[in-house]
């Protein structure tokens, strides 16, 4: 037996975004697994999408300002840090530190990425209570999520109200 490798903190990470249902997994995820989260080192992470800037090369006839296309990556990244800062701030009501993390991709991917680059033992996702058709179109996170992380994935529900 390692005698070592029992002081090592878990790590979990909960991913976010800026949806009502992300706000109730952090919420739901801090009140309920309260005991575990003393042993876990706690990691809230958001990705920026990718910009599909074909839309601003149409309207410009292929050749948007430079400074243009980088105003609308700017202002991603500081939206995804205030969503983390807000994260963080309910984090800290619980007495629980994060730490947080955003990247640039395809949020499915990206999570599953960042889950095998950090060595997550658990991820916490969650829902959008999306039908089948929605799921069809849109695609669902969690699901890729569930069949692609490299670590169990603890999918949280919002209630329908």
């Amino acid at each position: 037996m390692d005698q070592g490798k029992g002081s090592e903190k878990k790590k979990v990470m909960v991913a976010i975004d800026e949806s009502e249902s992300s706000h109730y997994t952090l919420e739901w995820y801090l009140d309920k697994l309260r005991d575990s989260i003393a042993d876990s080192d706690v990691i809230i992470f958001t990705a920026q999408p990718n910009s599909d800037l074909g839309y601003l090369f149409a309207s410009t006839y292929g050749t948007a300002p430079m400074d243009l296309v980088a105003s609308i990556q700017e202002n991603k990244k500081k939206v995804a840090l205030l969503l983390l800062d807000k994260a963080k701030d309910i984090c800290a009501k619980h007495g629980v530190e994060a730490e947080t993390l955003t990247e640039i991709g395809d949020p499915k991917e990206a999570i599953c990425e960042a889950v095998e680059r950090l060595n997550v033992q658990l991820l916490v996702v969650g829902s959008h209570n999306r039908g089948p058709v929605q799921r069809a179109f849109l695609g669902s996170v969690s699901n890729y999520c569930v069949h692609n992380a490299k670590c169990p994935v603890l999918v949280v529900k919002k209630p329908a109200v």
